[in-house]
């Protein structure tokens, strides 16, 4: 009897997000292929085994280089198991024909709701309200960082799919919506009802509050760093769930320990997690561990849809989410 292709699904040692049995996907794939799941720190884990798989599905923090990828003999179809890929050396993958795939769309909604609830916990100050009615007793300290959402400007940087989410969602509070986004044809602001930065500085200038919801490349690494930072007006509020590197870490923790900057409401940091008492202790700082995405049903939709392309690529039909170029 012929072995059946296998599916790798690459988890990451350090913290595992998948589950051991790995059901979602099987659910998916059936009798088609053997679905088996690794702990592996890096690329340098893998096995033979690994290394001749159909299809491999890689789970956020595994990082895959041009080595891990050159090991790989079978494979049709890496998949990074989320939205972002930067953990992927797509070009060495392209020049050895193998297909890099992500899941765009899986967590939208999570990531937009908790962009807002980001913007709303600085906006009403929960968390410092939150300190100071346990002291049973209050002065309301924070009264002067509490603002009225339909007199503020909601910036938004990149309107894809979760930056148009979100910028819809602040518009709906009441917020004056302005993105910045230089890949958007002329038009798109008014398909949406929304007004539109020409350039980064346009947007940073104007805004109350900054969303950012660009992937992170070349292009947009430290996009916001001490310069950008310095075109806030201080009372203003960052956001990121995005991608931690799109803000230069050193440089935002130094504006609100400063107070050139109101407050920052981070899902991702640059090189996360925090690492130091001294960079968690920064003021009027919100982190949480990049779970933006995170939801029962969400995880469930980026299992399935990661499942779903690694099938096409054992039955050797059309891939979706293709992002470097392979066909």
């Amino acid at each position: 009897m012929q072995n059946k292709p296998l599916i790798a699904i690459i988890d990451w040692a350090k913290s595992p997000l998948g589950d051991p049995e790995s059901s979602a996907e099987k659910a998916v794939v059936g009798d088609a292929a053997d679905v088996r799941r690794y702990l592996c720190s890096s690329d340098a884990d893998f096995t033979d085994e690994i290394c001749g798989a159909r299809a491999v599905i890689v789970w956020h923090n595994t990082p895959i280089t041009a080595a891990g990828i050159a090991r790989l003999r079978n494979c049709r179809a890496l998949i990074r198991n989320g939205v972002g890929f930067d953990s992927v050396d797509i070009a060495a993958a392209r020049a050895r024909g193998l297909a890099v795939c992500n899941v765009p769309d899986y967590g939208t909604e999570e990531v937009a709701d908790h962009a807002i609830a980001l913007t709303m916990a600085l906006c009403r100050q929960l968390f410092p309200l939150d300190q100071e009615a346990k002291q049973l007793g209050w002065i309301i300290r924070v009264e002067p960082k509490l603002r009225r959402l339909r007199e503020l400007t909601f910036g938004v940087v990149g309107l894809g799919r979760i930056g148009m989410a979100t910028a819809l969602r602040a518009k709906a509070l009441g917020f004056k919506v302005v993105f910045y986004d230089p890949h958007l044809p002329n038009g798109a602001d008014k398909a949406v009802g929304l007004s539109r930065a020409r350039t980064l500085d346009e947007l940073l200038a104007s805004v109350d509050v900054l969303s950012l919801h660009c992937p992170l490349t070349e292009e947009t690494r430290h996009l916001i760093a001490e310069r950008e930072l310095a075109l806030l007006k201080p009372s203003a509020f960052v956001v990121n769930t995005a991608r931690g590197a799109v803000i230069k870490k050193t440089a935002i923790l130094a504006a609100l320990r400063e107070g050139r900057l109101a407050g920052a409401g981070l899902d991702v940091v640059e090189d996360e997690p925090l690492k130091t008492a001294e960079e968690a202790a920064a003021p009027n700082l919100i982190v949480t561990c990049h779970a933006a995405f995170c939801s029962v049903e969400s995880k469930l939709e980026m299992r399935a849809t990661s499942a779903r392309i690694a099938l096409a690529a054992v039955r050797g039909e059309p891939l979706e989410n293709v992002v470097n170029g392979v066909a």
